[in-house]
């Protein structure tokens, strides 16, 4: 016979690590245990592991009508038991997960939808917001980390430095949030990676059962569209300027102008790959390597350029060595000294710039537009771009060749009316 009953979850993967709370949850048993946390926090203290319910008295339950939430907790506990008495002899036929399955829809059936979201929301942006960065860290993506953790200061400062539950997010409060950032002169592309920071934390709370909401309010929101970057790439004219450059041998500049080819003859590779790099990733006639940013395999065919600059670095090395000084092992605890040599790479890239005699700011970043864009210039499909530079959508590659430069169309509105 299957048996239900209220638990605290007091597993260490189940604890809350902002919080360091754990979920009250309903523990189900139909030959295999399940459990169905419950949107509640507490404790081992504050949950009567005798009554299956919250202590009053506890401090940490103090925010919560602990009456309310042991009423609610008691009738989810309720509904659960009747379907099990109403499915009778037939639970046999029916596996464990079915059965949780079944539970769930009759909570559905249950609760308004008014009720349902005030039960499903005491998940704040800081505490999932943590969760999301916590995983990015520990798959050693320090950038998308990042990237997350400024949306929810921001969001959170505006919100004059209160956290908000999830369910508090509504369509005035993200038009207020824009306006106030406009107003203040934050620019598009600022204010739109906030918000989508946002967006992506809340869709992710959706997606894993952890809020339930009646109105996403992204879907009547709409974040607003970056301002187009100002033109990145370089032409191919000017690869040949810095093919011409010549530095001393070992030198910083050197090994600068040896990094922007490599990249350049890599399909754009980004220089976080690029620092990654051991000598066993080129094997035979190929550089084989994944993306940092999406863990995507990518092959990269040796070019003679390639070849001809990689023939120093491979020189004295084990598989195991890193093939250019600057070395990044990929590690979230290392991610400041790549952002460090990130930096020094640019600030060098404008020398060469200079030398060269490039007009345009020229960063490891344009090195990836200008392959794009040199190879729309030559008539590549997009589709073959989208490929070469490991995206996953062709709505990505089209951000990078979303217009020509205006000399191009000039010429070509020249050869349309002649």
């Amino acid at each position: 016979m299957a048996k239900v009953r209220l638990i605290l979850d007091t597993r260490k993967s189940s604890k809350n690590t902002i919080s360091e709370l754990y979920p009250i949850a309903l523990r189900v048993f139909h030959t295999k245990p399940r459990i169905i946390r419950l949107p509640y926090e507490t404790s081992k203290n504050g949950w009567d592991v005798n009554s299956f319910c919250l202590k009053r008295s506890v401090l940490v339950n103090k925010s919560m009508d602990c009456s309310k939430v042991n009423q609610i907790l008691y009738d989810k506990l309720h509904v659960a038991r009747s379907l099990i008495n109403e499915l009778g002899d037939a639970i046999q036929y029916i596996d464990v997960d079915t059965l949780v399955s079944e539970i769930k829809d009759k909570w559905e059936e249950q609760i308004s939808p008014s009720l349902k979201g005030k039960l499903s929301n005491g998940l704040t942006l800081k505490v999932w917001g943590q969760v999301i960065v916590d995983r990015k860290l520990k798959t050693n993506k320090p950038s998308s980390a990042e990237w997350y953790l400024n949306g929810i200061k921001a969001f959170i400062k505006f919100n004059n430095n209160q956290d908000l539950r999830l369910d508090q997010l509504n369509v005035s409060m993200l038009k207020d949030f824009q306006i106030e950032k406009e107003s203040k002169g934050l620019k598009p592309n600022s204010i739109s990676s906030v918000l989508r920071a946002v967006r992506a934390i809340y869709n992710a709370a959706i997606n894993e059962d952890r809020i339930e909401v009646i109105k996403n309010p992204f879907h009547r929101y709409k974040i607003p569209s970056s301002n187009q970057t100002k033109k990145r790439a370089i032409s191919k004219e000017d690869f040949l300027n810095i093919r011409k450059l010549k530095y001393e041998k070992c030198s910083a500049l050197w090994h600068t102008k040896n990094y922007a080819l490599i990249m350049f003859n890599c399909r754009g590779m980004n220089l976080i790959d690029l620092v990654k790099l051991k000598k066993s990733n080129v094997r035979e006639d190929r550089i084989f390597y994944g993306r940092s940013k999406t863990g995507d395999p990518l092959s990269v065919k040796l070019t003679s350029e390639l070849e001809e600059i990689l023939t120093y670095y491979l020189e004295g090395k084990s598989d195991d060595d890193f093939l250019f000084p600057a070395n990044y092992d990929g590690s979230t605890a290392k991610y400041e000294k790549y952002k460090t040599i990130r930096r020094r790479v640019n600030e060098r890239l404008k020398i060469i710039a200079l030398d060269a005699g490039i007009k345009q700011h020229f960063t490891t970043y344009a090195i990836r537009h200008s392959w794009a864009t040199i190879a729309k210039f030559m008539g590549i499909s997009t589709a073959i771009i989208s490929e070469g530079l490991g995206h996953s959508s062709l709505k990505t590659t089209e951000i990078y060749l979303k217009r020509f430069d205006n000399s191009t169309l000039d010429e070509a509105n020249e050869r349309i009316v002649a």
